[in-house]
């Protein structure tokens, strides 16, 4: 016990709990250099490990916006990870703090199992110790879910053995079932011990429902590489309770400023634009018509059903799958999923109290003109983006992109709603739609699951409607056909295939003249070869991925390295990608594991400061360091 409270004493004197809680330990009145034994509680090191974990403005600009969303394209970020880069830097600094929300929940476990032995534990104190391993667990599957195999018994102060992934996911698995097993409801705890729980106010009924539903998206994770163990603990997960309604959901209030509660997505400088995967999987989803979703000052800017837009092909991205690439859309669609003007915001929508205009220190934000220019530099033509709706391609367009000065543009690109750009949003780690997608799936797999997968689907998008305020368009958008531009519809009974191609009306932005245009539908080979765009599991990973948006974008890139779902076009190539070597003009057609990121590559840090675990990560990746090779649980090539 002495070791745990000199290791406490020194995280007081350092500040550690300072911006944990601004209540916290110092409320006592005492010095809080002389802590005695009695002092050192768990709910501190838990307290600090949660609220670290929900991320300062440094580590989430790092991790969750430019490595998470832009992997999991829940945004157009046209660099590092999306086009198999990294930046050493931000991944030593997202590793260091990580380590450190895990030593926090270790120390939680190790006061905790030493007041037990020692017969001076609290009458709650088992309790928060079973806590503080769930959570743990969830630590650890962030780290092993980016970097790959990691040191189960680690951050502890010690250069520790790593471990192979399958032995990292059986372990966090046992934790999870021991300690849901473990928690002793009846367990009466003081009010004033919640304030350390950010996510649940130590409401052990609450915490019981994550972990469950936590162990099912870990044993879902095994599904493709090591189904009967995936199936035996998803079962086991969903017999308990789970999280099935929002307010069980695990959240995080989020704040201004610069602390470890601000708002993950805040930093003005990150653009947060409509991602050409997101527009893809929007237009035509649920057929519920652009008119009755937007007020009558936008009803002009509607374009008709069947419109594909004004084709440039000189000056976007077209050597892609991108079934939209090389249209400029001169308006709105007819028909969207109605979560998509909730979440982004249509260019010129000024009075709409959910418009961005960061950075606040331009006018970017809220110009809308912008030209396409010709050969010699001078105007071709001026777009106005008031009203319109586009999401470029990511990738190299070689002489095209300096010539389209509105597809990267602010102004004339929907934007992340300004709702999550403050204070005042809830960072969720875990949903209950997700709880229901999950059931889905799993009912879609043959498990033995609560409910039907029908029941469960349906329950998900409904969940993930409420959340967007757009519940008034469930019962249509659950019994859509319409395909969207990814040939997925909604309707759980629907399981037609669209046809390969479909005409489109459009005009030639150089000639003015009208046309037809072949719309196809892209095929995704990374999913069944290609040969299915519409059956169950597309459908369920599809409604998943749009209802993760905003806060669950490692989710999103998960489920995408596991199944090939929902669809991602290929970055497009009129130049050469150099990280992306076997995405070339010949193969821009196909769907590769080796188009898309799979990991971080380890830390240089760690090399230099472990270069044994170091070397045996490596072994256990089964592939070098590097950003296209695939985790155990993920697709391979």
């Amino acid at each position: 016990m002495k070791t745990i409270i000199k290791s406490f004493i020194i995280l007081i004197i350092t500040g550690v709990f300072m911006t944990a809680c601004s209540d916290d330990f110092l409320d006592i009145n005492v010095d809080p250099k002389a802590a005695n034994f009695e002092q050192v509680q768990v709910e501190y090191f838990i307290n600090a490990s949660i609220i670290g974990a929900q991320m300062n403005p440094h580590d989430a600009e790092r991790a969750f916006v430019l490595y998470w969303k832009t992997a999991g394209r829940q945004h157009r970020q046209n660099g590092a990870l999306a086009l198999g880069s990294y930046n050493d830097g931000w991944s030593n600094d997202y590793y260091n703090s990580l380590s450190g929300w895990l030593k926090n929940a270790n120390l939680a476990i190790q006061v905790a199992e030493e007041k037990i032995e020692e017969g001076v534990a609290l009458p709650y104190t088992e309790n928060l110790m079973h806590i503080a391993r769930i959570w743990r667990a969830y630590l650890m599957s962030e780290f092993a879910d980016n970097f790959g195999p990691m040191p189960i018994g680690g951050f502890r102060g010690s250069n520790p053995e790593f471990s192979d992934l399958q032995t990292v996911y059986y372990h966090m698995l046992d934790e999870l079932g021991d300690a849901v097993n473990s928690i002793d409801t009846g367990v009466s705890l003081p009010g004033e011990i919640g304030r350390f729980d950010q996510a649940y106010g130590f409401d052990f009924n609450n915490w019981i429902k994550y972990a469950n539903s936590m162990r099912m998206r870990l044993a879902m994770r095994l599904s493709e590489v090591d189904p009967d163990k995936a199936r035996s603990e998803f079962e086991a997960a969903a017999a308990g309770d789970l999280i099935l309604e929002f307010d069980e959901s695990f959240k995080i209030q989020e704040g201004g400023g610069w602390d470890d509660l601000t708002a993950v997505m805040s930093r003005e400088w990150n653009a947060q634009l409509l991602s050409a995967t997101l527009n893809n999987l929007y237009i035509g989803l649920g057929g519920i018509p652009s008119e009755v979703q937007l007020p009558a000052t936008f009803h002009d800017h509607i374009k008709p059903e069947g419109y594909m837009g004004v084709r440039y092909e000189d000056h976007f991205g077209v050597v892609t799958n991108d079934p939209s690439a090389g249209f400029w859309f001169d308006g709105l669609h007819y028909s969207i999923d109605p979560r998509a003007y909730q979440a982004f915001i249509i260019p010129g929508w000024f009075d709409n109290p959910n418009f961005s205009d960061y950075p606040s220190w331009t006018n970017d934000a809220r110009n809308v003109e912008r030209s396409l220019l010709g050969a010699d530099d001078e105007v071709m033509v001026t777009i106005n983006g008031t009203g319109t709706w586009n999401a470029a391609s990511l990738g190299n367009w070689g002489d095209k992109a300096p010539r389209n000065q509105a597809a990267f543009y602010i102004g004339t690109t929907p934007r992340l709603s300004q709702q999550f750009r403050q204070a005042g949003s809830e960072r969720i780690f875990f949903a209950n739609w997700e709880t229901y997608f999950l059931i889905a799936e799993g009912a879609v797999r043959g498990w033995n699951v609560p409910m039907d997968g029908q029941t469960a689907y349906e329950n998900g998008i409904t969940a993930s409607l409420g959340y967007w305020g757009v519940s008034q368009f469930a019962g249509d958008y659950l019994q859509s056909e319409s395909y969207n531009r990814a040939g997925t519809s909604v309707s759980w009974n629907h399981t037609a295939e669209p046809p390969s191609e479909v005409a489109m009306n459009y005009v030639d932005g150089y000639t003015l003249n009208e046309g037809t245009w072949n719309m196809s539908y892209p095929v995704n080979h990374l999913y069944q070869n290609g040969a299915v765009r519409n059956d169950h599991l597309t459908k369920v990973i599809t409604q998943k991925y749009l209802a993760q948006l905003p806060y669950l974008p490692l989710e999103a890139w998960n489920d995408h390295r596991r199944l090939g779902l929902p669809f991602f076009e290929n970055p497009s190539v009129e130049l050469p990608l150099v990280n992306l070597p076997d995405l070339t003009a010949g193969t821009a057609m196909e769907s590769r594991v080796r188009f898309f990121p799979q990991r971080l590559r380890y830390p240089s840090g760690l090399e230099r400061s472990n270069p044994a675990g170091y070397q045996q990560a490596v072994g256990f990746l089964e592939g070098p360091d590097e950003v296209l090779t695939p985790l155990w649980w993920a697709k391979k090539p």
